[in-house]
């Protein structure tokens, strides 16, 4: 006959009547027990023996040296054990801080290097070590990351493109349609996370996740999950459920047996009361005064105790026992390493980063114009350029190439800022389920701008170009379009690295523009004559893009162009300047020579700064676990 839980009324006791959480007998028939008894030997198995987990951290502020040079050891986790089989679905229960997300991480691999972890992962009795966790369990984040503008069914496909190998497009696509007809996540296809997590839902569609959950975990799996406040009706869902505290297990054994020892242990649930509230209630250690923090504590130490004397503990070492000291331990089920190849995964992630961001019409829209809005404040200013050097005819021209140069790299850095963080995001994500590497998102990412950032800066350069009355050959107009093309790469492609780096965008911000005004300072030679600068910045000089950038433009404007003079002006020394080569002896001497070799040493920044990317996401594949 099938149970389940529900209020009884039990013999008064001095003239009151007594009620609880009991077992009643059920006729009706129950859809999750009948599956349960139905099923099969489990193949699988899961067995965690004591894991703990410790953190050293900073006792003050880095300002505080006293302080800051003392450490203070946190533990997060203390001796936590469980054995789970395959076929079953286990949640765990706890308040906020009491070691959940973070027992998760440590048994898939993903904790990070900042603590202690100890403790050993068996999988069909076989010990893994702590750098197979992450090959052998999949996982999903408590908060979710995914693509802005790409649909369901497109998520789905560029992540089985990502994942799989051996499959065709037309196999894909009748895959994705399949598990989108059935409403089952693709978690069941791939063997990677996919599900949405329950956080941020509300409690009818967090309840049927975990339904869906179930019904993966019947088809031969392990499914764990983390759960705040779950519904009283997913009590005969889960299979097993463990309840933590402070770092520590204070119960894990079936659904049927915790009514049964929290009764046990004196504290029995209330009619008509959620038993999940009330017994993660009774297990919490309230802190909000030294009395009820003290008392609470004792409380959950004597539940803890209980549990851990009951026959369910025992039992469940026997479970664990007997699974290590099998003679025939099926092989890990690692997960599967016929991914595509490196080409292959830069090819989807190029086409998925196009499909998703030129869908954002405005920040399409704002990437093609911001160059132009800028080069119609210039031209508003200039007008036209004049060729009578009474008339401002050099320096109007060098104040051109000066904005050209200088402002170029701030609209690309803006782009960086707005457009790479969240998709930073999803690759950190993404890069942590064995999709694909870091730096091969970032690569997607550079070379999905370069067709935006040549339309760009041509729409910006024609129109300032010939507007205000450049020097009027076809030829010398592709060179400055050329040359104003690079800084604006650079200012997007040294963001990018740098938020490869850093975490917050606005410190990358601030890095940037600091690194443009030097540079413009340093190497354009027009605040202080490059010849005329100590010899230790003249070095720094052929550090900057902006010195090659700055003589090519000089070049390119004033080679051989002829000035006219108002001989009317009172100013001494107004006409001497009549040809525009005069300019360029004058502040770089030889300019004509390395006019090539500038423009290669200008373009190798690019190929350089890729580069650097690589290994700046390389390291972000080492710093960043989580």
């Amino acid at each position: 006959m099938n149970r389940f839980y529900s209020m009884q009324m039990e013999e008064p006791q001095n003239g009151k009547v007594k009620e609880s959480f009991r077992f009643v007998a059920e006729v009706k028939k129950d859809v999750w027990r009948d599956s349960r008894e139905e099923q099969s030997e489990p193949t699988c198995s899961l067995s965690v023996r004591k894991i703990s987990y410790t953190v050293s951290e900073r006792v003050g502020p880095w300002w505080d040296l006293p302080s800051y040079r003392k450490r203070w050891t946190r533990q997060i986790l203390n001796d936590v054990s469980f054995h789970v089989d395959s076929g079953q679905i286990m949640g765990i229960l706890g308040n906020s801080g009491s070691g959940k997300t973070t027992l998760l991480d440590a048994i898939s691999g993903r904790i990070g290097n900042q603590g202690t972890l100890l403790g050993e992962v068996f999988v069909n009795g076989r010990k893994l070590k702590q750098e197979q966790y992450q090959d052998c369990f999949s996982y999903v984040l408590q908060s979710d990351n995914l693509l802005s503008y790409l649909t369901v069914e497109e998520t789905l496909t560029y992540t089985a493109q990502l994942a799989l190998r051996k499959r065709s497009a037309e196999a894909i696509k009748k895959k994705v349609t399949l598990e989108l007809r059935l409403g089952i996540s693709f978690i069941i296809f791939l063997n990677l996370p996919s599900l949405p997590p329950t956080t941020g839902l509300d409690s009818m569609t967090a309840n049927q996740i975990v339904v869906l959950l179930a019904e993966l975990a019947r088809r031969d799996r392990i499914v764990i999950v983390t759960i705040h406040q779950p519904r009283s009706e997913l009590f005969r869902v889960f299979n097993r459920i463990a309840i933590m505290s402070r770092g520590e297990l204070v119960f894990c054994g079936q659904t049927e047996e915790m009514v049964d020892f929290f009764s046990q242990c004196g504290y029995e649930c209330p009619e008509y009361c959620n038993p999940f509230d009330i017994y993660v209630d009774f297990t919490s250690v309230d802190t909000r005064s030294s009395e009820r923090e003290a008392a609470t504590f004792t409380r959950m130490h004597e539940i803890t105790s209980a549990y851990q004397r009951s026959t369910i503990y025992q039992s469940m070492l026997e479970k664990m026992e007997q699974s290590l000291q099998r003679s025939d331990k099926p092989a890990i089920p690692f997960k599967s390493k016929e991914s595509p190849s490196g080409a292959a995964k830069l090819g989807v992630l190029l086409r998925r980063t196009v499909r998703n961001l030129s869908r954002d019409r405005m920040g399409v829209l704002m990437r093609l114009s911001q160059n132009l809005i800028y080069g119609l404040f210039v031209a508003f200013f200039v007008i036209h350029l004049d060729i009578d050097v009474t008339k401002g005819a050099v320096q109007d021209r060098i104040g051109i190439i000066y904005q050209s140069i200088g402002a170029s790299p701030y609209t690309g850095m803006l782009n960086a800022v707005a457009l790479f963080p969240a998709l930073r995001a999803i690759g950190d994500q993404e890069s942590q389920d064995g999709l694909y590497t870091k730096w091969q998102m970032f690569l997607a990412y550079i070379f999905h701008i370069l067709p935006l950032s040549i339309l760009s800066v041509f729409i910006f350069t024609s129109f300032l170009y010939w507007t205000v009355g450049m020097h009027p050959e076809g030829l010398r107009f592709l060179c400055f379009t050329a040359v104003v093309l690079v800084p604006h790469v650079i200012g997007e492609l040294l963001t990018v690295v740098l938020l490869g780096v850093v975490q917050d965008p606005n410190m990358v911000n601030t890095g940037v523009a600091l690194l443009n005004i030097a540079g413009i300072v340093v190497g354009s030679g027009f605040l202080r004559s490059t010849q005329q600068m100590p010899q230790v910045f003249q070095w720094l000089s052929y550090l900057t893009f902006q010195k090659y950038s700055c003589e090519l433009l000089i070049v390119t404007e004033f080679h051989g162009l002829q000035f006219t003079c108002n001989n009317s002006t009172s100013l001494p020394g107004a006409c001497v300047v009549t040809h525009g080569n005069q300019i360029i002896e004058e502040g770089y001497p030889g300019a004509l020579s390395r006019y090539t070799l500038y423009f290669v040493l200008l373009y190798a920044f690019l190929p350089a700064l890729l580069l650097l990317g690589i290994i700046s996401f390389k390291i972000r594949d080492k710093v960043v676990r989580h």
